[in-house]
C-alpha cells in the first residue's frame, strides 16, 4: 500500500492511492474530484474504469462534473427556491430556471484541507471544508467531513460527515462516470445494470420530479433482475425521452438487500458492487455528454459513462413523499456509499 502525491499548481494536489493488489485510485483536492480509478480486468490488466480530463486545468470549468463531490445539495432545486421555517430561500439559477448541482460555487469548486493516512489493511484520503453561513444561499455553517478509503479487498468507501449550526437542506454525492470496459474501449450499452429499486421518481420535461412515484414493472426502468443499459437509450418510453434518450432519474431503493447495484461488462469481466445506507440514486447515463471534450483515453461522446449518485431526494424541498435532506442544527450528518470491484465468475 502507498500514497503518491502529485503537486499540480500551487493550490492543486492530486493523490494516488495504492492498495496492495495494485488497485488505485486519484483524487484532486480540488472538488475532491476522482481522476482516476485503475482495476484489473478478467486478464488481470489495470485499466482506468472512471472519465476524467486529459488536462487538469479542464476540471476548472468540469460542466459535467466529472469525478466531483457535490454539495451543499446534489441534483435540481426546482425554481431554485425554497421555504424552510417559514423563510424563502434563493438559490442560484444555473440551469434553465432551476438550480442544480449547488451552483457555480458548491463543493466541487473548491479546494479542500486533505488529509492521507494509511491503517493496516487501507489507504485513505480525509478532506474537510467550512461552508460559512449564507453559502451559495444556503442557511447555516456547516462543518464537512468527507473520507476517501481503499481497502485491500478493492473497496473504495466515501464517508460523508457534517454539522450545521442551523437547520439546512443538505446531501451530498460524487459525480464519478464509470464505464468498466477499461480506458474507453467502448460505451456503456452493453453495461448489465440489476438495481433494487421498484420506484422511480418521474420527471418533467425540465427533469424536474413532478412528485409522483412511478413503478418500474414493465418499463425499461426495471433492473430488479437486470437489464442492459442501452434498453433505456433505444426506448420510447417517455421517461427516457426526457433525459435524452437514456436516464437521468432518482431511482428509490427497496432495501431488500445490502448490495443496491450490480454493474457488469461481459466483454472485460469487470464488475462493480454500489452498497450504501441512502434511500435512493440519481442513475445518470452520460445522455447529455458531448463528443468535445479530451478525456485520459480520448474523447467524450453520448453514453460514455454512467453515475451513481447516491443521495436524498431535493424533491422533498417541494414534495412530501420524498427522500428528506433537512438536517436539523446540531445533529450529524452522516452515510457511506461503497464501491467494490472484482472480476466476474
Amino acid at each position: 500500500m502507498n500514497i503518491a502525491t502529485q503537486q499540480l499548481t500551487e493550490s492543486w494536489t492530486e493523490y494516488t492511492l495504492t492498495n496492495n493488489q495494485k488497485m488505485s485510485v486519484s483524487i484532486l483536492n480540488f472538488g475532491g474530484i476522482i481522476t482516476s480509478i485503475l482495476v484489473p480486468d478478467r486478464e488481470g490488466d489495470f485499466e482506468n474504469v472512471v472519465l476524467g480530463y486529459k488536462n487538469y486545468e479542464d476540471y476548472q470549468q468540469n460542466p459535467n462534473y466529472f469525478g466531483a463531490l457535490i454539495g451543499r445539495v446534489a441534483g435540481r432545486i426546482q425554481g431554485a427556491s425554497f421555504e424552510l421555517s417559514d423563510t424563502v430561500y434563493n438559490l442560484e439559477a444555473n440551469e434553465g430556471p432551476n438550480h442544480l448541482h449547488s451552483g457555480s460555487g458548491g463543493f466541487h469548486q473548491i479546494v479542500w484541507e486533505a488529509a492521507p493516512f494509511q491503517t493496516e489493511d487501507a489507504v485513505g484520503l480525509t478532506l474537510s471544508h467550512t461552508s460559512p453561513d449564507g453559502d451559495g444561499g444556503y442557511p447555516g455553517t456547516v462543518k464537512i467531513l468527507v473520507t476517501y478509503t481503499l481497502t485491500n479487498s478493492n473497496r473504495l468507501l466515501l464517508d460523508y460527515e457534517a454539522k450545521s449550526d442551523k437547520t439546512t437542506p443538505l446531501t451530498l454525492t460524487n459525480h464519478s462516470y464509470f464505464n468498466l470496459s477499461g480506458n474507453l474501449k467502448s460505451s456503456i450499452d452493453s453495461h448489465l445494470a440489476t438495481i433494487d429499486s421498484s420506484q422511480v421518481v418521474e420527471l418533467d420535461d425540465q427533469l424536474i420530479p413532478t412528485g409522483n412515484l412511478m413503478p418500474v414493472a414493465q418499463t425499461p426502468f426495471d433492473f430488479r433482475n437486470g437489464r442492459m443499459l442501452r434498453d433505456g437509450f433505444n426506448d420510447e418510453f417517455e421517461q427516457n425521452r426526457i433525459a435524452g434518450s437514456g436516464y437521468d432519474h432518482y431511482f428509490v431503493f427497496d432495501n431488500a438487500q445490502e448490495q443496491k447495484v450490480l454493474l457488469e461488462d461481459t466483454e472485460s469481466g469487470r464488475q462493480m458492487t454500489v452498497e450504501t445506507d441512502q434511500p435512493g440514486m440519481v442513475m445518470y447515463t452520460g445522455n447529455g455528454l458531448d463528443d468535445q471534450l479530451i478525456l485520459n483515453e480520448g474523447t467524450s461522446r453520448k453514453y460514455l459513462g454512467a453515475c451513481f449518485e447516491t443521495q436524498g431526494s431535493p424533491a422533498s424541498l417541494h414534495h412530501e413523499n420524498m427522500p428528506d435532506i433537512i438536517l436539523q442544527a446540531g445533529e450529524t450528518y452522516k452515510t457511506q456509499t461503497a464501491f467494490t470491484f472484482s472480476v466476474m465468475k
